[in-house]
């Protein structure tokens, strides 16, 4: 196979926007069943999911990677459906810490199986990871994950993930009203002080399962309000351009909280994401309704310069920006359904 060197040139969008982060799902399953992602009733014990060979394999996603570093990616993070369901992925992980030019390697999970493979994957090179929590309430946890596993589960996850180093861990609370709201304070409470940073995220109309409304999105301001009331906040400058939660210190020391705000407060403009599918497609937006096969390309043996090529030519073509345009797309008659989130990931 021909594997002529793609020359290093970072990628700028049509927007002028780079590309830095890769988010690549391993994994379409998940032993969650929660009903604006995956709902029971649909994804049942026979549902076809993808097969082995469906999936790209390790080979494959460890030279896509390679492929988009020359592009400028210096960030991935691992997802899902449940990432930790994939078998072996401490070695990929291993392997993506040796790709040259990548400077970060996290991972996003549910928590449940964390407890398990928290110290081989930090052994293997993974930096950090993003646990999913959206409620300390034991039936209220149940009620968002389709009744599958236990809080106590998921926060002795975050336990070992701690004891292994893999910080800073991040705990991520989607908040729909009338559902979980009430449980924000709980939730800052019990890892404030502790070097768990909790993000708040407005409920998003990711997908076409969810029954999204506006009437259900807890605007992020409400929540500062309140969690500052209780204990005074002060706002936090981004470490970095593209940051898309919105940072917030406790002004006695004991730590942050963050927000991220799709609905009320876009942050099209910054964004520098890509998602790779676990079958091989590129997405260029989490609410993008159509993808780009990059699998078919790679079986039937294009160059590493053809693949450069193709992904290059995505990138520069890319003008998404949907939470920008969400009044407006979402009104059209012609609107088509978007991917769903357990394809690509967060």
């Amino acid at each position: 196979m021909n594997t002529d060197t793609p020359i290093a040139q970072p990628a700028l969008d049509a927007l002028r926007r780079p590309l830095r982060d890769l988010r690549i799902s391993v994994m379409d399953r998940c032993n969650f069943r929660c009903p604006y992602c995956m709902p029971r009733e649909r994804f049942h014990e026979h549902y076809p999911f993808l097969k082995t060979s469906e999936r790209l394999d390790f080979t494959e996603i460890l030279r896509l990677t390679r492929l988009f570093v020359p592009l400028g990616v210096r960030k991935l993070r691992i997802t899902g459906g449940e990432p930790l369901l994939r078998v072996n992925l401490a070695e990929l992980i291993g392997d993506l810490h040796g790709i040259d030019g990548i400077d970060d390697i996290a991972l996003t999970t549910n928590g449940v199986l964390l407890s398990r493979y928290a110290s081989e994957l930090k052994a293997a090179g993974l930096s950090r990871v993003t646990v999913s929590l959206d409620s300390l309430d034991q039936d209220t946890f149940a009620r968002m994950n389709g009744g599958m596993g236990r809080v106590t589960e998921v926060l002795e996850g975050i336990e070992h993930a701690q004891a292994a180093g893999l910080g800073p861990i991040k705990v991520n609370a989607v908040i729909q009203r009338g559902v979980n709201e009430n449980g924000v304070i709980d939730l800052v409470e019990r890892f404030r002080g502790t070097g768990v940073t909790v993000r708040f995220i407005e409920y998003m109309d990711v997908g076409n399962r969810n029954d999204w409304r506006e009437q259900l999105v807890v605007p992020s301001r409400d929540l500062v309000e309140q969690i500052g009331a209780r204990w005074p906040l002060h706002a936090v400058k981004p470490d970095y351009v593209g940051e898309v939660a919105r940072r917030y210190a406790f002004d006695d020391g004991q730590g942050e909280v963050g927000f991220i705000s799709s609905v009320t407060q876009p942050f099209c403009g910054a964004c520098s994401r890509a998602r790779l599918s676990s079958d091989g497609s590129l997405y260029t937006c989490l609410f993008a309704q159509t993808g780009t096969d990059l699998r078919g390309p790679l079986r039937s043996g294009a160059s590493d310069a053809e693949m450069d090529t193709l992904l290059r030519g995505l990138w520069q073509a890319r003008g998404d920006r949907y939470s920008e345009q969400r009044a407006v797309l979402r009104s059209r008659s012609d609107s088509q359904p978007k991917i769903e989130m357990n394809y690509i990931g967060g």
